[in-house]
């Protein structure tokens, strides 16, 4: 038996007819960029995700940009964020004009740690990204009270968070915008690239609305300088498909990471991954922490058991951004675990035997 890392055939199978009938409308009423099949999306995900509003866009990186240019940022900003996300992250600040300053991350949590905020500010901050990694919401009631205290804007980076909670509130609906990836690996995803934005903010909506779309109030009206940030209309139709079953999914995530934490419980030389008190993680990732990285995936690959890195390289050490950065030091904990870590399968159809398999092989290899 083999055990992929991710299987995309299975979900679509389990909903193929589902979606050929909404793509279908789409084709029919040739609803190719925004239009109603997006603002169909837009106003249930919005629902979903406990804000006021949502924006579709073209991928979750442009997610990120939007939300930073509607807050303002720009030329001569530092914006502060975790040093152990995917580059899209540094990328959107970057695009902004602004410079992305990175820091450590918790130990226990893998997300950004409010303890090294305040040492990070200076006069030229202006905005906070935490990433919600691998499913889990950054410990948020910190990070927002530092914000207020010295004026800056919160932008959660819910890329692997559709569905997250921390204290009861969905990811998306607790910094000034949340930014969430569609990309077709996520909890939720499109089948092609695709994004949103989230935010409370009615001011805030509008600009990033205008922004996404040329910079038009109206047709040929253009009141400011924008992108074309749309989502398509198929990516619209696919994910108000798939949204409906977005909770019973994470809630197979979740079931999932309960058998793979009970079947390596008290193994020497692993960590399992640690859900916060105050946080419902959805599992995107299930990575684990073991001193041998490299030789595990060899020998699961050897078992047909397929793994992954989530990521290989902290940013402030890699060749886009490691001129700007201090080198090796700057960020302990992340460079620490970042050669440690490594991801098991998960998706919501994988079957508990596959998961039986992983474990096993993984106990195998660390007892030998």
């Amino acid at each position: 038996m083999k055990v992929p890392f991710l299987d995309l055939k299975a979900q679509y199978q389990s909903l193929r007819e589902e979606i050929a009938v909404e793509l279908q409308k789409v084709l029919d009423n040739t609803a190719f960029a925004g239009g109603p099949f997006v603002a169909e999306f837009e106003k249930n995900y919005a629902e979903f995700c406990q804000a006021k509003h949502a924006i579709g866009v073209g991928s979750g990186t442009e997610a990120l940009w939007v939300a930073l240019i509607g807050l303002g940022v720009g030329p001569g900003d530092e914006v502060i964020t975790a040093d152990n996300s995917f580059i899209a992250t540094a990328e959107a600040i970057s695009f902004t004009g602004a410079r992305p300053v990175f820091i450590d991350v918790d130990e226990s949590s893998y997300n950004l740690d409010p303890k090294k905020i305040e040492a990070a500010i200076t006069d030229k901050t202006k905005a906070i990204i935490p990433v919600h990694l691998y499913g889990q919401m950054a410990d948020m009631a910190p990070i927002m009270e530092i914000a207020k205290k010295h004026h800056l804007f919160v932008v959660e980076d819910a890329a692997q968070a559709q569905g997250a909670e921390y204290k009861g509130q969905r990811a998306g609906s607790v910094g000034h915008a949340g930014c969430f990836s569609f990309y077709p690996g996520k909890n939720l995803g499109a089948y092609g690239e695709a994004g949103a934005v989230t935010t409370n903010d009615d001011e805030l909506a509008a600009r990033m609305r205008m922004f996404r779309d040329h910079g038009q109030s109206k047709k040929y009206h253009h009141d400011m300088v924008g992108w074309n940030a749309r989502m398509d209309g198929f990516q619209g139709a696919v994910l108000n498909v798939k949204l409906k079953y977005l909770n019973g999914w994470n809630n197979a995530r979740r079931a999932h990471a309960q058998q793979y934490n009970d079947l390596l419980a008290g193994i020497e030389g692993l960590t399992t991954p640690a859900e916060m008190d105050s946080s419902r993680h959805i599992y995107h990732i299930y990575p684990i922490l073991v001193d041998n990285r490299d030789a595990l995936m060899d020998y699961l690959k050897q078992q047909d058991i397929a793994s992954g890195i989530h990521y290989p390289v902290p940013l402030h050490l890699t060749g886009a951004y490691a001129a700007d950065h201090q080198g090796a030091g700057q960020c302990p904990v992340t460079e620490r675990i970042t050669p440690r870590l490594v991801s098991l399968p998960m998706y919501p159809e994988l079957t508990a035997e596959q998961i039986a398999m992983t474990a096993d092989a993984v106990k195998s290899f660390l007892q030998k």
